[in-house]
């Protein structure tokens, strides 16, 4: 892994153990959690809660993509 992509995935490992990117993520999740489809009133809403929906599951999995990505490469280096 070069020096730039150390730093790269160091950077983001940081900002997810503060307290400020748990909040968000925990806000995300309650947006998600509290979608009802007896809401949603046409399909103009529909479209919309649609992709709103698949924009924040990208937020609160974009960690996971990271770690994971992070641990791969590290992997790799150590082979």
């Amino acid at each position: 892994m070069s020096p730039e992509e150390q730093k790269y995935y160091e950077t983001y490992l940081d900002l997810f153990i503060h307290d400020g990117w748990k909040q968000f993520v925990s806000e995300i999740e309650d947006i998600l959690d509290n979608y009802r489809i007896e809401d949603i009133k046409d399909e103009k809403q529909l479209a919309f809660v649609k992709g709103e929906r698949a924009a924040l599951y990208r937020v609160r999995r974009f960690a996971n993509g990271i770690k994971n990505t992070y641990d791969q490469m590290q992997e790799r280096d150590n082979a």
